[in-house]
């Protein structure tokens, strides 16, 4: 190697720097700016391609790497400078955009008021069973048979009457029926006519008379016999089917609950029970004044039982209305309008406090509280632009202010970290332009991969409205949440700036006056005024290593996390998380009941758990549809019908229709016979009159055919209804395929829990596949293809982690919870991948080493982040909803797996796992040993250099 006297200094610099890892000279990364983002002395573009044995295709993919990052960061670089040059026009239009957004938010708030097409799957099976199961039967004359616990369409009005322990509630049957009587009477005026009962009640088809349920009748007989100074056990009562006076048998295992039967009775006779259930059916015309008076009637309905509550000591009474599921959802957010506010104050509080120092003069308190201001105005500007484009409030949208407060106080604190890694005797312009150079390209990329996430929410796979809706909010929040931190945010930190540099104080906005000033000025005048000079000694460039986060990290938690007796209790600890998240991830369970999203002190959850109590024995009734003509009067039609209905309480016309040919002793083993003695002796009959709304003929000349018929179907169930209804469902369906007949299966609750879990899960399992096909494809586009490994295990382990431990901590998998699984998604790769971007490029001599500089870093960012998400979300706790408790529950898991990530388990596997960082000090000695050569070479040409020496 021959090197001339001119060009010594440049090939020592040529080669591989102390600190370059790729070719950059010391100090400077590989787009030729410093550590902290500011120009470095000097860059070698392309003295990489010096080094022997270097594949072209690395050289090629180094080279598209850097230009990539230098492109980014030039960007970023120029925004910067465009920002500090105009500040008042960046820090006026998002004020202005605010304002003007806000008002139309107020002027055209309206609430959602559909809460099936809310939060049922959109397209859902059950919905073309419900509109051909209506086509054939209308569902008005089916609702006191259709019974289901909280979901039943059209309006109701709905009465558990509950007796105190050890009472049967048979005996106050008096009681119970002038209960009955009340609402019949009550009246509700609508222009100047009075309307009751009867004059809005659903009609039944044979004697125009209002549909009640069988249960009123055994009251009535009940009643009856107590006034003959009968006993009660002359009328039986038989349970779940028992007759009735008109000789009906009646299936009332819905409407009786808590029953105890006679012991060894044959017959299934009741000696006591505890609830009895009552429903009260409205027309449902379609007409705005009928529903507007439906409505009022519901409303005295309600106000009516809370007053008989009063009168009545010895019953419990629970009510509910159809309107009452959508009240009590709704209700959330007004019961939460209070704490929300704790919680921005309680983030405000926080983020103030950690951005505060000692030093008055490089303190930021103001810019923290700018901060968290700058993503409220950002929400409330994405709220008036959801709402001018017709959009209707849920009250899922709640978890919204706390997503995007999470990710928009990320750039806040990074852009403030990244403001202090500059150096102080830069112009702010400049300095501007540094921060955003060093912190922007990772919040651009952070704030897509959140815009990707929620955007495949919001596509057309999302079969739930619900979350639909909240992704499409939370994408609009996204991009406002980047444009109003680079703009009104960056225009807060250019004024802050050019404070500091002309040595204002952060709070006072006044001049600090001299150091011998201060002297001659008491211990507290110093201890306000004093701009840290002299704290600082004469060795430290950085005063800002003694913000109080940034001092404990790098004095006393860097040195104990990588210390060596502490990896093997964090191996343990992380072994121990993985078990647990193991274990959850096993008993996941689909949310489908409704009652998770509804205030937790209201009535429909006081109702719901009730009923669930008393009534879970036989409920719900299913509806079972022959669709078209089938050989009744056939026997293996007899026999496959039976296999069907087998494991059911069957309530069928076909059944008592095969015992009354068999009392009667009357054959009807072909069509003509079957179907004459059906329609001239069995429906003529009192007691099976009710069976003509089950069976629909047709009449083709002088013959008469059964083309459609219902049967209806109740399983027994435990307590955990809500899973067994969906496998029932589940292996109906399929038999309506395989098996002869065809038939379709139908409930009103089926509409919410048709491939519910599949609707949950789809969601987040396309936003797990976006940020993964993402990271894949920038896989080697990044600096480091490790980082991008690292980054997908880091959110992996906390993805799964939340998702198993909300599931200990019984959490269902309801659109709330799938909504912030999506969520830890992107949380977890703000926090996780500037910290392990910066460690896989490090290029100090060990592991410990590089992980310590990445906390010093990035640790003061993180922490003062996830501490403020935690924080604020202390408040969701006092809120009485079963949504707010689901929010809160996955939040809190969210923050503290990513946290615990961040500060323990990541900073002690990155030191005996890849990358290694050996290959550094090798390079570091070879280059040692090249500039001996060099200088040797130098002085055999220059003899007079010797001599001078």
């Amino acid at each position: 190697m021959e090197v001339g006297p001119g060009k010594t200094r440049r090939a020592a610099a040529g080669g591989r720097g102390e600190r370059g890892g790729e070719g950059w000279p010391q100090g400077t990364g590989p787009d030729g700016m410093g550590r902290a983002g500011q120009p470095g002395a000097y860059t070698c573009h392309l003295c990489f391609l010096r080094r022997p044995g270097l594949p072209a295709s690395r050289i090629w993919w180094r080279m598209l790497r850097q230009v990539l990052r230098r492109g980014l960061q030039s960007s970023c670089h120029g925004l910067g400078l465009c920002v500090s040059r105009h500040p008042v026009f960046f820090l006026t239009v998002p004020a202005v955009l605010t304002i003007t957004f806000g008002l139309s938010a107020l002027n055209r708030f309206q609430p959602e008021g559909d809460l099936e097409r809310l939060v049922a799957p959109t397209h859902s099976l059950a919905k073309i069973e419900r509109s051909l199961a209506s086509s054939l039967f209308p569902l008005d004359q089916s609702k006191s048979q259709l019974y289901s616990d909280l979901h039943t369409p059209g309006r109701y009005g709905r009465v558990i009457l509950l007796s105190p322990p050890g009472d049967n509630i048979l005996l106050q049957a008096e009681g119970i029926l002038q209960t009955h009587r009340a609402v019949l009477e009550m009246k509700v005026n609508h222009k100047g006519y009075n309307y009751t009962f009867s004059h809005l009640c659903v009609l039944r088809n044979q004697d125009k008379k209002c549909v009640l349920d069988d249960i009123v009748s055994v009251l009535e007989d009940l009643r009856q016999a107590a006034v003959s100074n009968k006993t009660t056990a002359r009328v039986q009562v038989r349970y779940p089917n028992t007759k009735l006076k008109d000789g009906r048998n009646s299936f009332i295992g819905h409407q009786l609950g808590g029953v105890v039967e006679v012991p060894n009775s044959k017959d299934q006779r009741v000696k006591t029970a505890r609830a009895i259930q009552i429903t009260y059916y409205l027309q449902t015309y379609g007409s705005a004044t009928q529903d507007l008076i439906g409505e009022m009637w519901e409303n005295e309905f309600c106000k009516l039982m809370r007053k008989l509550q009063e009168e009545h000591q010895d019953l419990q009474l629970y009510s509910l209305a159809s309107f009452s599921l959508w009240r009590d959802f709704h209700k959330t957010s007004i019961l939460a309008r209070s704490k929300v506010l704790v919680s921005l104050v309680l983030i405000l509080t926080t983020a103030t406090l950690s951005s505060s120092m000692k030093d008055c003069l490089r303190s930021k308190p103001f810019l923290g509280l700018l901060g968290v201001l700058t993503v409220c105005i950002s929400i409330v500007t994405a709220a008036g632009i959801f709402f001018i484009t017709d959009g209707k409030y849920n009250s899922t949208l709640l978890g919204i202010p706390f997503f995007a407060m999470g990710h928009g106080t990320k750039g806040v604190f990074e852009l403030l970290s990244g403001w202090r890694r500059t150096k102080e005797n830069l112009p702010f312009k400049d300095r501007v332009a540094d921060a955003y150079s060093d912190v922007m390209v990772s919040y651009t990329m952070t704030s897509s991969l959140y815009f990707i996430t929620f955007g495949l929410g919001a596509s057309p796979f999302t079969n739930i409205e619900a979350v639909k809706v909240f992704s499409q909010n939370m994408c609009i929040s996204i991009l406002l949440n980047y444009f109003y931190i680079f703009s009104f945010f960056g225009s807060c930190l250019v004024f802050a700036g050019q404070l500091e540099q002309n040595r204002y104080h952060s709070i006072f906005c006044c001049k600090i006056p001299s150091a011998e000033y201060l002297d001659r000025k008491p211990v507290w005048f110093q201890t306000v005024m004093s701009d840290g000079h002299q704290q600082t000694s004469h060795h430290e460039t950085n005063p800002y290593q003694h913000h109080f986060i940034q001092h404990f990290l790098r004095e006393h938690y860097n040195e104990w996390i990588t210390n060596i007796y502490v990896k093997p209790f964090v191996v343990i600890l992380y072994l121990i998380y993985a078990s647990f998240s193991f274990m959850g991830c096993l008993q996941i369970s689909d949310g489908a009941n409704i009652i998770n999203l509804l205030a937790s002190d209201s009535p429909s959850v006081s109702y719901a758990m009730v009923q669930q109590k008393y009534f879970s024995n036989y409920s719900p009734v299913i509806g079972f549809y022959v669709y078209e003509p089938l050989e009744y009067w056939n026997g293996s039609v007899q026999e496959d019908l039976r296999r069907l209905c087998s494991g059911f309480t069957a309530v069928s016309w076909v059944e008592q229709y095969y015992q009354f040919l068999k009392v009667s002793n009357i054959s009807a083993n072909n069509k003509s016979d079957f179907i004459s003695v059906l329609q001239s002796s069995f429906l003529k009959k009192p007691e099976f009159q009710h069976f003509r709304n089950d069976i629909i003929f047709s009449k083709a000349g002088d013959e008469n055919n059964i083309i459609a018929s219902r049967l209806y179907l109740v399983a027994r169930t435990s307590r955990d209804k809500q899973k067994e209804v969906i496998e029932v469902l589940e292996k109906l369906r399929p038999l309506s395929l395989s098996r002869s007949i065809r038939f379709i299966v139908f409930n009103p609750s089926f509409v919410f829990t048709d491939h519910y879990s599949l609707s949950v899960t789809v969601p987040v399992l396309i936003a797990g596949f976006g940020v993964l096909l993402v990271l894949i494809l920038t896989f080697f586009l990044v600096i480091h293809p490790l980082g991008n490994f690292w980054l997908i295990l880091s959110v992996t382990s906390i993805e799964l982690g939340v998702l198993g431990l909300m599931t200990l901590w019984n959490v269902d998998m309801d659109c709330i919870s799938i909504l912030c699984l999506i969520y830890t998604l992107n949380f977890a790769i703000d926090h996780c991948a500037p910290l392990l971007y910066t460690f896989v490029l490090a290029t100090e001599h060990t592991r410990t080493q590089c992980i310590k500089n990445s906390l010093q870093e990035h640790g003061t960012a993180i922490l003062q982040n996830i501490t403020s998400f935690l924080i604020g979300l202390v408040p969701l706790l006092f809120v009485p909803s079963n949504l707010t408790f689901t929010l809160f529950k996955c939040l809190l898991l969210t923050g503290g797996c990513t946290l615990l990530h961040c500060f323990v388990i990541l900073p002690v596997f990155l030191t005996f796992f890849p990358p290694s960082k050996k290959h550094h000090k090798k390079k570091k000695r070879a280059k040692r040993k090249e500039r001996e050569e060099i200088e040797c070479i130098e002085i055999q040409e220059n003899p007079d250099h010797v001599t001078t020496v």
